[in-house]
Parts: structure tokens; sequence; C-alpha cells
């Protein structure tokens, strides 16, 4: 699965709103320049994400548009639903739909519904807060929760051949 363009400009352009604390409105070009977004582009979705009720337009000297809400009460899933519509991973879920050759013999179409559930749950649980600092660095492969093989040989007194050469200690 991948967002489209305009979804991941869409949640680009809001971090860009968002680390202005919304306190002072910014102008479409503006977030255009600082995101390296396409001017043209970052119209169309301010004006998207305000007809969404995601940013507050104003107008005349001072204008721009400003976070709708606390960046913190604004998740990845409203960016993208935004843009795209409802999160769906395949359009058979959507109603009235009716165009799949297998509708009459899938038995995975009544599962959709729980899988598209889960992966809005998991987006929704992104604030777009969270996008504004930086990721605390950390090992993708190693976590906290799980045990490594490492762990088990020193656990049962084991050593390594990395930590008899003194590699390791």
């Amino acid at each position: 699965m991948r967002l489209s363009n305009l979804a991941d400009y869409a949640v680009v352009l809001m971090s860009a709103a968002a680390r202005q604390c919304g306190s002072v409105p910014i102008h479409a070009a503006m977030l255009a320049e600082q995101t390296g977004i396409p001017g043209p582009t970052a119209q169309k979705l301010v004006s998207g994400l305000a007809r969404a009720g995601l940013l507050v337009a104003s107008r005349g000297s001072g204008g721009g548009v400003r976070l709708a809400r606390p960046a913190a009460a604004i998740s990845v899933a409203d960016i993208i639903e935004a843009v795209e519509g409802p999160i769906a991973l395949t359009a058979c879920v959507a109603e009235g739909r009716h165009d799949c050759s297998l509708e009459g013999s899938c038995k995975v179409q009544p599962h959709w519904d729980v899988v598209n559930g889960a992966v809005r749950g998991a987006l929704q649980e992104i604030s777009l807060a969270s996008l504004t600092v930086a990721p605390a660095k950390s090992n993708p492969f190693v976590s906290s929760e799980v045990e490594t093989p490492l762990d088990n040989a020193r656990t049962k007194g084991l050593s390594t051949s990395l930590e008899a050469n003194g590699i390791l200690q």
C-alpha cells in the first residue's frame, strides 16, 4: 500500500503548518516554499484541508491559514481522509461498489472492514504534533521486548565469540 502524492503532500504541508504553532496565519505560498511542494498543489491542498475542517483560512492583510484545532488533536488518518476519502485497502468494501469479479465467491470480502479498521486505527494514533518533532533515534531491528539469541546466551552464562574476543563486553 502506498499513499498518493497528494496525501503525502498533505501530511507534509500540515506538519509545516503545525510547526507555526497555529498562532500566526501562513499563506499557501509560504507553505509551498517551506516544504518544496509546488505552489498550485499547495493551494489546492490548503483549500481541500480547509473544506475538511483541518485548516481555517482568513482573508485580507495578515490573512492565511492556521490549524483549525491543536496539532495533538489532528491525526494522520484525518489528513489522509481529507484528501483520499475513507481509508480502505480494497475497493470492494466501498458502499455501492459491485465491480469485483470475485464478489459472489470471495470469502475474504466480509473481513476487509476489520483490516481497514486496523489500518485506520493505527493512523488515528499518530498525531500531527508527533510529526513536528524529530523522532527518537532507535534501531528498528532491535526491540527491548524481543529476546535475542545474545540475550539467551548471556542468561545461560554462555559467552559469544564476540565477547570471547573482547569485542563485546
